[in-house]
């Protein structure tokens, strides 16, 4: 299996690895199939995401597509960071290979988690906003 320089790089040097205590979202997206389980933090002010962290449990692939989703929604608007998807995730690190492509829809859900989180502590109904967030299929 082939990986790009791009996935290489973020799976050897992930971004915005971590925790953030007083998180404004939190989402957790996991599948029990492939074993991947991605956790994204979100700091939000002003509807600006001004912080994100991401701990994955996962293959190398996991890990790349979290850190990439990551640095794409930093320091954007949450209507940004909502048209989100997997396919920009998979095209700034040039390319999956076919077998690893839901990790990037593990990557685009965590952080719809995570928004969906932040509207149901701010006592919005995240649904028609965020949408269903769906766990990817193997």
């Amino acid at each position: 299996m082939l990986y790009s320089e791009k996935v290489l790089d973020h799976f050897s040097n992930p971004r915005n690895v971590g925790e953030i205590e007083d998180a404004d979202g939190i989402g957790e997206i996991g599948n029990a199939k492939c074993g991947d389980i991605m956790k994204m933090y979100l700091k939000i002010d002003n509807n600006i995401i001004t912080d994100v962290k991401f701990k994955t449990f996962g293959c190398g692939a996991a890990v790349a597509t979290s850190s990439m989703a990551t640095e794409l929604i930093k320091g954007k608007s949450i209507d940004d960071a909502l048209k989100l998807t997997n396919k920009a995730v998979v095209e700034a690190l040039d390319g999956l290979p076919a077998v690893k492509v839901h990790c990037s829809v593990l990557a685009e859900q965590a952080v719809r988690a995570a928004l969906s989180d932040y509207y149901t502590r701010q006592g919005i109904d995240p649904l028609p906003i965020v949408g269903e967030i769906k766990e990817p299929e193997e």
